[in-house]
């Protein structure tokens, strides 16, 4: 190896050499904040009523909980917060982005970690050393191409046919169950407590590029995602269920998927109600009219979500979801709740 090799592996060394640690809701007990945020105004009395919300769905007994995930709020810091919530029965089924359930979730349950590091760093510099940057997070290129090849390499163990993506983390569970060198990743403790996760854009993501590699080596057998098949599995969660309600983080492709479930299934003649409890974290502007930001009173105009029990939380995410969670946690009305079990009814 040259010495300018020699540096720049030194250098990549320095570069990702503090980990980010995941926050633990169960941990501190934020009750009390959120009780005097009550008593506040703008984003803090925001932040107090989304709680209240949350912990409306988890009492009632009818309502099939939610959880949206768009954004880098994983790899941030907020892994375990989501993990958590499956753990302990706050969320019965999961709707998210490719890249936070594989590029960030299964990378670390690989072994892999999320580093912590500066917006201002030379990106230049980053790119020579094969570092990926989110905002103040790194990521090792390396590491993430070895989880794209995981994902390929499960691909090519499983029968040649189409699988929704909810099928396919399933299958991504099984793998973690023998495989993981981190316990206890969302992806398994979904997987464990029949929790189904669906991505609607799943091959936007380490998914998509180990899927194209396990194609290219089995052009004539090979497994394929059926998206289309996918939002009628999810739709039949909505149809099995009395009430709804969504706990977004984020918005795009998520959200609005969730939230079409309502009319999908009025397409195929079901009765159904709008969603009746939603909240919302986001930075989103809503002056541009994107689905990352339309209000939910917008989404009721769609027939989507009932305006009563709703709530925006305009904020970025790391910094109050933790807050909201460990509320709930310390509540614990979830533990009168029965789980839902959603991932049987799909054999």
């Amino acid at each position: 190896m040259s010495d300018n090799k020699n540096l720049t592996h030194n250098r990549k060394k320095d570069l990702l050499s503090k980990e980010v640690e995941h926050i633990d809701i169960t941990s501190f007990d934020s009750r009390k904040i959120i009780s005097s945020m009550e008593k506040m105004s703008f984003v803090s009395r925001e932040t107090a009523n989304a709680a209240n919300i949350l912990n409306e769905m988890i009492k009632d007994k009818d309502c099939t909980i939610f959880l949206t995930l768009a954004g880098s709020a994983s790899a941030a810091g907020c892994m375990h917060v989501y993990r958590d919530m499956v753990k302990y029965n706050m969320v019965d089924a999961i709707v998210a982005t490719g890249a936070s359930i594989i590029d960030m979730d299964f990378f670390e349950a690989l072994g892999f970690k999320h580093y912590q590091g500066s917006q201002f760093q030379n990106d230049t510099e980053l790119r020579e050393n094969y570092i990926d940057r989110i905002y103040d997070t790194y990521i090792d290129e390396d590491e993430l191409q070895m989880c794209d090849k995981t994902i390929g390499e499960i691909a090519d163990n499983l029968e040649p046919r189409s699988y929704t993506s909810r099928e396919f983390i399933y299958e991504i569970g099984k793998y973690l169950k023998s495989n993981a060198k981190k316990k206890g990743s969302l992806i398994e403790i979904s997987y464990d407590n029949n929790v189904p996760i669906f991505c609607p854009a799943f091959t936007d993501s380490s998914a998509g590029f180990g899927l194209v590699m396990h194609q290219e080596r089995n052009p004539k057998k090979h497994i394929t995602i059926d998206s289309i098949r996918e939002f009628r599995e999810l739709t039949e969660i909505k149809i099995r269920s009395k009430e709804s309600g969504l706990f977004m983080i984020g918005g795009g492709v998520p959200k609005n998927f969730i939230q079409d479930t309502v009319i999908c299934a009025e397409l195929l003649g079901k009765e159904v109600s709008m969603h009746k409890y939603a909240v919302q974290i986001t930075v989103a502007d809503t002056r541009d009219g994107a689905c990352s930001s339309s209000t939910l009173k917008e989404a009721s105009s769609w027939g989507k979500v009932d305006v009563t029990k709703e709530q925006m939380v305009f904020a970025e995410a790391t910094s109050v979801l933790p807050l909201i969670a460990s509320d709930a946690y310390h509540r614990a009305e979830w533990k009168n709740r029965i789980r839902k079990n959603f991932s049987k009814i799909f054999g």
